[in-house]
């Protein structure tokens, strides 16, 4: 029976400050070596080639790591907003359901937790696909390791529905919202208690099933979907926005859980952070328990200090004591209600054929160091406010001024006149281009751009 891995994207980027930003959110950061994301589709794919469900504000950055990890486009859905969990795997079911795919198997994961003991994972879909395929709807449940209040729970009973080698799915008795202090205590004495980490199995006609039944104003909306997607806004403008803990999961009268150890971490703050990595290049001197994340290969020294949190990025530094970590969106709060572009934007940006990063930002020059990806090239266009000279460093592009072509080696320069007609293009196949950029002139706004041809529709 086929199995469908599908990864949901979502998520607001502020909780790991100033690393994770809305522009760039906290499963496209590199926190562990690659990103959360990353991790997620490869730990997925022996198992299937993964779907991912995100918003379509997303979609170049998903795009870069599907490219990265050889999954098709065309297995990725974009919403035209967020609008919780529930609406994401209606989507997901109404486009199988068009493709004939009602039998088969889906798995719903996030896109940003951490699993550690990838055998127990296996272990567990394997078990979950066999009890999906018989009509269940599958929660992989995560040993507790202290009462935590930010998760739900789901309570288990004593009755195995299916087992196999050291793992049970047992019926469950019900899902629980974040308890308090005493009742999450309550929760892990009992030993019947289960977080619940978002991770679910089911067939595709189970869920739709279920959806008919229990959601029917957000399943008789998604039914109206074209197989084109053409009126995917006016369907998703018809959706409530819910999750899918509260429109089924809660209400089902019956499911199956399977407890298991996967080493979990939501990664949720930037204490949680400081367990999971090891300090980096971080000096102390009469100190100790201090952590640091620093921007590239930055030293961080402390000298008589005790228990900070120091997180370094280009553009802005957050220093904390550990266990107050939480309280960074009171600073992201700050900063929005100071219209600061810090609290959502980073001083670079991913672009359908590269990305850039902006090296310095005056009233007389701005520069930047940009990549062209392989086989890309940007828009054909011109300034009126700026001229601009380009370094190239790495490969050899092609690059067209006022329609003649030239062509450019690494440790060349070329200048671009005020109100020139250019563009850079990689003929490479599989190297990066990259050229330091300065302009010159008396605005730098990305609006003064005059574009005549655009591989991205953007004229």
């Amino acid at each position: 029976m086929e199995f469908i891995p599908t990864v949901l994207s979502g998520g607001s980027g502020t909780r790991l400050w100033p690393v994770s930003r809305t522009s760039f959110p906290k499963q496209f950061c590199d926190l562990f070596e690659e990103s959360l994301f990353k991790k997620t589709l490869n730990r997925l794919k022996p198992f299937g080639s993964p779907w991912i469900v995100t918003n379509e504000s997303m979609n170049i950055l998903t795009k870069t790591v599907m490219r990265e990890t050889g999954i098709p486009f065309e297995q990725a859905l974009f919403e035209p907003k967020a609008n919780n969990t529930a609406p994401a795997i209606a989507l997901l079911c109404k486009v199988l359901e068009q493709k004939g795919k009602l039998q088969a198997i889906v798995g719903i994961f996030p896109s940003d937790h951490l699993i550690q003991n990838e055998e127990n994972f296996s272990a567990a879909l394997k078990l979950g696909q066999e009890c999906a395929a018989k009509g269940q709807v599958v929660t992989i449940g995560i040993k507790p390791t202290y009462p935590a209040t930010g998760y739900g729970y789901i309570e288990v009973s004593k009755e195995v529905f299916l087992e196999s080698k050291n793992l049970h799915a047992f019926k469950t008795r019900g899902f629980r919202e974040k308890p308090n202090e005493q009742t999450a205590e309550d929760f892990i004495q009992s030993g019947n208690f289960f977080w619940n980490g978002g991770m679910f199995l089911f067939k595709t006609e189970t869920m739709i099933g279920h959806l008919k039944a229990l959601m029917p104003e957000t399943w008789r909306a998604i039914n109206e979907l074209k197989p084109d997607l053409s009126n995917l806004k006016a369907v998703y403008d018809l959706c409530p926005a819910q999750s899918i803990d509260y429109g089924v999961m809660e209400k089902l009268k019956e499911q199956v859980c399977i407890p298991c150890d996967l080493g979990w971490n939501d990664v949720g703050s930037w204490d949680e952070i400081s367990k999971l990595i090891p300090n980096g290049k971080v000096i102390e001197v009469g100190g100790h328990g201090n952590f640091a994340f620093p921007f590239r290969d930055r030293l961080i020294t402390f000298i008589d200090t005790h228990e900070l949190i120091v997180v370094d990025t280009a553009d802005a530094l957050l220093i904390s004591k550990k266990g107050s970590t939480q309280k960074v969106k009171q600073i992201v709060e700050t900063l929005n209600a100071k219209h600061d572009v810090r609290a959502s934007e980073h001083p670079f940006e991913y672009r359908p054929w590269g990305k850039f990063e902006v090296l310095r930002d005056t009233e007389s020059f701005k520069s930047k160091v940009i990549h062209v990806n392989p086989g890309q090239q940007l828009s054909y266009q011109s300034h009126k406010k700026r001229a601009e000279h380009w370094v190239i460093v790495r490969g050899s592009p092609e690059i067209t001024l006022n329609d003649v072509i030239h062509h450019v080696k690494a440790g060349e320069s070329i200048y671009i006149p005020l109100g020139a007609k250019h563009r850079i293009r990689n003929p490479h196949a599989t190297e990066v281009v990259e050229f330091v950029e300065v302009q010159v002139g008396s605005y730098f706004g990305e609006d003064d751009i005059t574009r005549y041809q655009d591989d991205y529709q953007r004229t």
